[in-house]
């Protein structure tokens, strides 16, 4: 049986790694066992980051519109019950940018509302 040499296909695989660790800090950017180490705690925390990432989104979103209330007299709860009540279907998302960009509108929707 004639050998087989695995050559191109370590250095291919080093290669890929070394990749994808290109811009890390020390040598996690050069050393292969610190590379793969940091490529899959980089891959675990983008995974777990891009679920973060809708959760401080959306609290972002309460704030915006718990601010804009208050100064038209009301509160993020009493406000968002009375949308549901009216079965107005404004995500959070949407009243966030209303109240951020057109505070007239946002307070005639709070003046239709919440009475």
């Amino acid at each position: 049986m004639p050998r087989v040499k695995r050559g191109t296909m370590h250095t291919k695989r080093r290669r890929n790694i070394l990749k994808k660790a290109k811009g890390f800090k020390w040598g996690r950017k050069n050393l292969i066992k610190a590379a793969k180490t940091a490529i899959t705690k980089a891959g675990a925390h983008a995974y777990r980051d891009r679920r973060v990432k809708k959760r401080t989104s959306r609290a972002l979103w309460q704030i915006k519109i718990n601010a804009v209330a208050r100064e038209n007299g009301t509160t993020y709860s009493k406000l968002i019950n009375a949308l549901t009540k009216n079965k107005i279907e404004l995500d959070r998302k949407i009243l966030a940018d209303i109240a951020e960009h057109n505070p007239k509108i946002f307070e005639k929707i709070v003046k239709q509302t919440v009475k």
